[in-house]
């Protein structure tokens, strides 16, 4: 019997798979491994949000099924929080629902609208849900540039004049993962603009929306006059509360899209447990001192990691947002790939990253090294990753590491 399913056939190996291993390996070894490869905030959740938590589950009337598309208060205090960020006024009950995280509401998105052979247009690379979501529910991907720029805009005409059929739906996702790139409101004009005129839909992941670190705001796409029409737009609370183990997420924007994902949700799942979902509310209500001290301590440790690591020698760029460092591979090691280097590095420094090949693979002359440990913990990332480089051999005597046993 073959054991394949369909849609399991249609994904790739995890590449994440083959750092794991080496992970447990050294750390049962004794290694100390400085783990910068998984995005996965470190810094406790506001205690004002875990207190609303406790309170409320202490009523047991919060114990019982909740409500797929979120329970009012917080698609009130969702649809709120637009109106203040980014002068954009939503429905709550028609233009607003809960998700567990911005990942599930992509992948049930895709599953809502997709039909077998869609073709949807994807940057690469990107975060993997944005391709995958649609590809497990039948769908044909068309890579896209990931910079948001003029040559974005020529390749979204090449793409749509050349594509048969015509794609249905075009992701956006700025400040992005794992790129760090930042677009403006006039980038979005000219996007929408187009998409407007050539019935295409536009999935937008602002996950990153709050993490940002200089005078450059993110906006939201739905800012532009006209967009909502086309337009939903995907936000997580993970990142900008500290809450990725709660899976609080939204999708807000058209009505028809909205509807479709909402109805697709219903048959799948109750929503998140109420006083989460009470909780979430409360933290959206709230002073947004919380979100400031959360990007304050992103951009602390942004500063600080490139600053250690271009001292040891790695000259990494600086984000403009995002919780991510997109770093080209060391000249000395651009030959192996990103997954071989990211082997190679956790080998001999004890620290990962995130092999840029898992984004897409136009990701892989590049790793990813998130924010997630603190100061004193990435300047010794970047001494033992010092000691690495300047003991580095000629390019000519480099193994891959799956060469070695």
């Amino acid at each position: 019997m073959n054991d394949d399913f369909h849609r399991i056939r249609r994904l790739p190996p995890y590449v994440f798979a083959h750092i794991d291993p080496i992970k447990a390996r050294l750390r049962a070894s004794g290694v100390d491994i400085i783990d910068l490869g998984m995005g996965n905030p470190d810094m406790p959740t506001p205690q004002h949000i875990v207190d609303k938590l406790k309170e409320t589950v202490k009523d047991p009337r919060t114990h019982r099924y909740s409500s797929s598309k979120g329970i009012p208060g917080l698609r009130k205090a969702q649809a709120s929080y637009y109106g203040r960020r980014f002068g954009v006024k939503v429905n709550p009950d028609t233009q607003v629902v809960a998700t567990l995280g911005s990942k599930e509401g992509f992948a049930n998105m895709a599953a809502a609208i997709t039909a077998p052979g869609d073709v949807v247009l994807v940057p690469n690379p990107t975060y993997p849900i944005h391709s995958f979501g649609f590809i497990m529910s039948g769908g044909v991907v068309r890579s896209m540039p990931a910079e948001p720029d003029e040559n974005f805009l020529r390749a979204l005409d090449r793409a749509v004049r050349h594509s048969i059929p015509k794609p249905i739906a075009l992701i956006l996702n700025y400040p992005a993962n794992p790129t760090a790139y930042t677009a403006t409101l006039d980038f979005y004009k000219e996007v929408v603009r187009y998409c407007r005129d050539h019935n295409i839909f536009i999935l937008s992941d602002l996950a990153y929306s709050e993490i940002y670190f200089d005078d450059d705001i993110p906006p939201s796409v739905l800012q532009v006059p006209g967009a909502i029409d086309i337009t939903v737009e995907f936000t997580s609370m993970s990142k900008t509360y500290s809450m990725p183990g709660w899976r609080v997420g939204f999708a807000v924007g058209n009505e028809r899209l909205i509807s479709a994902l909402t109805r697709v949700k219903s048959y799948l799942d109750y929503g998140a447990f109420t006083p989460i979902q009470v909780a979430a509310a409360a933290a959206l209500n709230g002073s947004d001192d919380v979100i400031e001290e959360v990007r304050g301590v992103y951009r602390t440790r942004r500063d600080v990691m490139i600053e250690s690591f271009g001292r040891s020698g790695w000259n990494l760029p600086s984000p403009k947002a995002t919780m991510f460092v997109w770093s080209p591979i060391p000249d000395q090691y651009a030959h192996l790939g990103s997954l071989e280097f990211a082997k190679l590095l956790i080998q001999e420094t004890g620290v990962a990253v995130a092999p840029g090949v898992g984004f897409g693979e136009y990701g892989d002359q590049y790793v990813r090294l998130a924010l997630v440990e603190n100061e004193q913990r990435i300047r010794q990332a970047a001494r033992n990753i010092k000691k690495f480089l300047a003991a580095a051999p000629s390019m000519d005597n480099v193994v891959p590491i799956a060469a070695v046993k």
